[in-house]
């Protein structure tokens, strides 16, 4: 279940995802939980969309969350946010 401020990050990471993932549906249409590699996420657009959350939230992320988990959703993005953000 995703924090408060995990809900706030979930719009922006949307806006981040429409942008720069190019994925097969509408961002819009996804729910957090849905998996973005279903949607049509490759590692490519991943190491993109990865560096753009970076570079909006001005954040690094640790080599422990550089996974296909951290960014299979974008609940699973919010969190690491999160984490990132609070360490």
């Amino acid at each position: 279940m995703l924090t408060r401020s995990e809900v706030m990050y979930t719009e922006e990471i949307r806006e981040i995802l429409a942008k720069h993932a190019r994925l097969a549906v509408d961002v819009k249409e996804l729910a957090d939980n849905s998996n973005l590699y279903q949607a049509g996420l490759t590692s490519l657009t991943t190491v993109n969309l990865m560096l753009a959350i970076e570079d909006h939230f001005d954040i690094e992320f640790p080599d422990s969350l550089l996974g296909r988990n951290t960014f299979g959703s974008i609940e699973a993005i919010s969190e690491a946010v999160e984490e990132v953000l609070n360490s």
